[in-house]
């Protein structure tokens, strides 16, 4: 197969490149990845140890029924694309099985390439975004510096300490957020941070409010309004987004949308997917 390209006729990663290709990858988030027995997962596994369910074409034997079988954690994850980067792009095809003397290398290449896809993903939004248009030639610059580790070679990625480019990302996304917020009228609610976990909030005009890492778990946010939101690092486990408008919450991922609960009223950006399991 061809070495996998982020770049687009825009000059941004296409989009398509940051989300899971699960053909074209070599089931790494089934393997590299451990699970520990829990409300998301059904047993524990090892990093390095195939799940159990993992059948020889690389396809999980229980895929349409992940949630029935206490696999909830498997619907919610996703790799932004890294999966397929990892073993199409990093190493050539080759998978961990046929070329066993790779696993372990691929084990610890995949979560960093996850890692990078992320970011990438972060500043390709943000860098659509006209109120942060001051900060643009700096997010561009991030941006290439990204692209340029996620084609590095497999020893150079499992070495690197992603910590320092994503604090250098972060200090960007924030300034993004603020530029954008700032165009809401009125005072912006200020959430940062905060434990919401339970909180009542079905109804609540949040436009423009500041929801950076804040714990939703189990939150109501039904009918509520989250436009141009920061939802960055968001705990969305069981929220309920019934009614709730997202369209234009910024750095909103599929994972989030995957772990929260939702119905057809819930209005999201047209970049991710309805989840499978809203009703």
């Amino acid at each position: 197969m061809d070495r996998v390209s982020h770049h687009s006729t825009t000059g941004l990663p296409a989009l398509p490149l940051l989300q899971a290709d699960c053909a074209n990858c070599f089931a790494l988030c089934c393997v590299a990845l451990p699970f520990a027995k829990s409300n998301d997962f059904a047993v524990n596994k090892p990093a390095g140890t195939p799940c159990k369910n993992l059948q020889q074409d690389f396809r999980c034997g229980i895929h349409t029924r992940l949630r029935d079988k206490g696999f909830q954690g498997c619907t919610v994850f996703d790799c932004f694309g890294a999966g397929q980067q990892t073993s199409q792009a990093t190493f050539g095809g080759r998978d961990w099985r046929t070329h066993p003397g790779t696993a372990r290398q691929m084990y610890e290449v995949f979560p960093v390439l996850r890692q990078l896809h992320e970011l990438l993903f972060y500043l390709s939004e943000a860098l659509t975004l006209p109120a942060a248009a001051p900060v643009h030639a700096d997010l561009r610059e991030a941006l290439t510096e990204t692209e340029e580790w996620t084609r590095a070679d497999g020893q150079a990625l499992a070495g690197l300490d992603v910590g320092p480019l994503r604090q250098q990302i972060n200090t960007l996304l924030l300034k993004t957020s603020e530029l954008v917020r700032a165009k809401v009228p009125g005072r912006k609610k200020n959430h940062r941070g905060a434990d919401l976990m339970g909180a009542r909030l079905s109804g609540a005009d949040l436009r423009g409010a500041n929801l950076r890492g804040a714990y939703l778990i189990a939150a109501d946010l039904s009918r509520a309004d989250l436009r141009t939101a920061d939802l960055i690092g968001a705990d969305l486990r069981d929220t309920n987004l019934r009614g709730a408008d997202l369209r234009d919450a910024v750095f909103l991922t599929q994972p989030q949308l995957n772990a929260a609960q939702g119905d057809p009223t819930t209005r999201i950006p047209p970049s991710l997917t309805r989840p499978a399991h809203w009703t």
